[in-house]
């Protein structure tokens, strides 16, 4: 990681550009490279390395998978996703639920979209609809660590809420805490007319993950836009319908 005085920008990443993966039982968009999909020029922005908006089917999902070194948040938006590892720690994630996995060493594990109703009803053919996103730690090789906690309460508040951050400036804030002492995740949901101010930053990345937004500055944003900030940041962004936006906060980058 490095800290650097980088040039100001701002650069509009739309829905439709992004990398897409769709099979039987999946429909996922990839902000960044990811899989067979690479570009050389689009590998992360600051500390952000995965930004992938994924959908998948009930009953089925990313069967068990390793992962090292990566601190790894899942943001649920409709429906519930079944996380197990091979630390033992499992659960269901969902709409206002925080969740963070630091694979540290290495660990194994599984997410499905498991087909029966969280009451124990009947089974379902529901969707689960997710954000996933991948930082790199500031240390390699730490212990294994899973955490998650249900922030449903503040989200109500229409503001900026701290889901995840290693930053010492969020300590007692954030919901979970991520091993990145320069990197934080902030979430709103904004009804229309409603905004937030975004952080100062080196590098932010604003991902409209539903609903329309006004970008100060920039225009109008729908849902899967994203945009990339450098050097830049202080903008304000208001709702034109029900959005849920999620907002990284990043003082370091990755060498090029």
């Amino acid at each position: 990681m490095i800290r650097t005085a980088p040039a100001p920008r701002v650069d509009v990443r739309r829905a439709a550009d992004r990398f897409a993966t769709r099979i039987a039982w999946l429909d996922s968009k990839h902000s960044f490279s990811f899989g067979h999909h690479h570009d050389p020029a689009n590998t992360h922005h600051g500390l952000l390395l995965v930004n992938n908006d994924d959908v998948v089917a009930a009953g089925d999902g990313f069967d068990t998978h390793p992962h090292r070194d990566m601190e790894i948040v899942t943001w649920v938006l409709r429906g519930s996703l079944v996380h197990q590892d091979s630390t033992g720690h499992n659960g269901v994630i969902y709409p206002g639920l925080a969740q963070r996995m630091s694979a540290g060493t290495g660990i194994l594990h599984s997410e499905k979209n498991d087909s029966w109703r969280l009451d124990g009803g009947d089974a379902h053919r529901d969707p689960v609809h997710f954000v996933q996103m991948w930082v790199v730690p500031d240390e390699s090789g730490v212990t294994p660590g899973y955490e998650q906690l249900e922030i449903d309460g503040e989200l109500l508040s229409g503001g900026l809420v701290p889901v995840a951050s290693g930053m010492p400036a969020h300590a007692g804030e954030a919901a979970i805490r991520i091993r990145n002492r320069y990197a934080a995740l902030h979430a709103a949901r904004l009804e229309p007319g409603r905004g937030v101010q975004l952080p100062e930053a080196p590098f932010l990345h604003l991902f409209v993950a539903r609903g329309a937004v006004e970008l100060e500055g920039a225009g109008p944003l729908a849902t899967g836009d994203a945009v990339r900030f450098t050097a830049t940041g202080g903008q304000r962004v208001t709702a034109t319908e029900p959005a849920e936006i999620l907002v990284w906060e990043m003082h370091a980058t990755l060498a090029a």
